[in-house]
């Protein structure tokens, strides 16, 4: 019996079945312990936007590492390449002017984003806006905020009611039930709206046509901060921009990111925050502290790696290569609804699909035969196979990704 527990995992099945362990990682492929080449469906979990083994991310970290490899950022103290990436964020943000919170993760940036959000009503005069609004089949990350906000009811099932009180949801593709939310509970007890741009581990849904834009006027008018979690589509998942919000027009009060941040090279997250919510914050007389963070926030290495990341993404032109597969991901995929096994194919959106199978409890076989056919993926939502391949992958890889699918679905 291994010591390790995994996250997401039956534990039990684990130990019966054995661990999937890997060696390492070069361009779009990994290889497990026993030298197995497989094509990773998923840049390890949605991040490995630039690719496993590029050398130029190991050498950013350590020699960071061999000059200041990290140092608090509380008060007024920071490490000099955190407030170079700070800078870097800053100019990339959808909304111009921003300010930059970093984290060491997806969960953390949620969990930020969410006490900012009622922290920035109190500091406004209306301490009762606390109330925050998820979707159903998001993930919003696992901390307390996050399970709460979250829409995926078996992640938050044996904790108690609700971990975070004052916390409602709606459906996932209906503008109306948002409006109709808000004004159940009255739009000036309303914090925010968290919503993924696209929803990734519920099962990748694109949003229906005008959603996203309908959704923002809604809380523009009820004026409810809007919250963009961009941890998965951020840093070019979206296809051609550095985020959804962008690609949209949607102008967030504030933006949750990491994964594609560092590539995953490192772990940091960050929340890209509009000025209207800073400015209460950075009056210079005004004496208010938010008293929130992190050790690692603005980690030195981290910040490095984040920063040569960003290189790469940029001088590379993968934001474009994302949105190229983008299509390709969809003409290669989307084939595969045909099949008697398939209930659809969820893509169109950026450089992410889902299989749905019709069979949802089939998923965790069909995952280990796609192994032995040389695939690496995962089930997302319920029963989905998940594609979300870093930016370096080849229109003929997409195409054997699919194949292989076809393949296991036949099997």
């Amino acid at each position: 019996m291994g010591a390790l527990w995994h996250p997401f995992s039956d534990m039990g099945a684990v130990e019966r079945g054995g661990e999937f362990v890997l060696s390492r990682g070069e361009g779009v492929h990994v290889w497990d312990t026993d030298g197995r080449r497989y094509l990773d469906a998923t840049a390890g979990l949605w991040f490995t936007n630039v690719g496993h083994g590029r050398r130029e991310l190991a050498e950013a970290g350590a020699e960071q590492m061999a000059t200041l490899a990290a140092y608090s950022t509380f008060g007024d103290v920071a490490p000099e390449v955190t407030i170079r990436l700070a800078e870097r964020l800053a100019g990339i943000a959808p909304v111009p002017g921003s300010k930059v919170f970093l984290t060491s993760g997806g969960s953390d940036s949620v969990d930020t984003a969410a006490k900012l959000a009622r922290r920035y009503w109190t500091e406004v005069g209306q301490p009762q806006r606390r109330v925050l609004i998820g979707r159903e089949h998001a993930y919003h990350g696992m901390h307390y905020a996050g399970t709460s906000l979250g829409g995926i009811r078996p992640n938050a099932e044996g904790y108690g009611e609700a971990l975070v009180p004052e916390t409602a949801h709606v459906a996932w593709d209906d503008p109306e039930d948002l409006r109709a939310t808000i004004e159940r509970v009255g739009a000036e007890n309303v914090a925010a709206f968290f919503c993924e741009p696209v929803i990734g581990a519920g099962g990748v849904y694109p949003p229906p046509e005008d959603y996203l834009t309908s959704v923002r006027k809604i809380c523009t008018e009820s004026e409810v901060l809007f919250v963009a979690d961009e941890v998965v589509t951020g840093y070019g998942r979206i296809g051609g921009s550095w985020f959804a919000s962008t690609r949209f027009g949607l102008e967030p009060d504030l933006v949750t990111s990491a994964k594609g941040l560092t590539s995953g090279y490192l772990p940091m997250g960050a929340v890209l925050v509009a000025p209207k919510v800073a400015e209460p914050f950075f009056q210079p007389d005004a004496g208010v502290w938010f008293r929130h963070g992190y050790t690692y926030s603005g980690h030195a290495a981290a910040a490095a790696v984040a920063l040569a990341n960003l290189d790469i993404l940029e001088r590379e032109g993968l934001l474009d290569e994302a949105k190229r597969l983008e299509q390709t991901i969809a003409d290669a995929f989307r084939p595969l609804a045909g099949h008697d096994r398939v209930a659809e194919v969820r893509c169109g959106t950026g450089a992410v699909a889902a299989v749905q199978l019709v069979d949802a409890s089939a998923a965790a076989g069909m995952v280990r035969t796609l192994r032995e056919l040389g695939l690496s993926t995962r089930a997302v939502g319920a029963g989905g196979l998940q594609v979300s391949p870093a930016f370096v992958m080849t229109d003929e890889q997409v195409h054997e990704m699919a194949d292989i699918v076809a393949r296991a679905l036949d099997a």
